[in-house]
């Protein structure tokens, strides 16, 4: 008796959704309007790292990449 290994069909495999990556021009349109918002206020450290993922959404949006962000520059 020969073993052959059992392949799981692709509909069966577990799914994981990532939301879809944001296009550049949305993101560039967030980046605007945050900026735009907040126009001569000081920003808090909150505000600063908010703005910061919205920059690393525009540049993953116009580089097309779809990976997880480990940690931004």
């Amino acid at each position: 008796m020969a073993l052959t290994p059992r392949h799981t069909p692709p509909h069966d495999r577990p799914r994981t959704s990532r939301p879809a990556p944001p296009s550049a021009a949305r993101a560039n349109e967030a980046i605007r309007a945050f900026v735009d918002a907040r126009a001569g206020q000081d920003w808090s450290s909150v505000e600063s790292a908010a703005y910061e993922v919205l920059l690393i959404e525009w540049a993953a949006a116009t580089r097309g990449v779809t990976g997880d962000i480990i940690e931004a520059a």
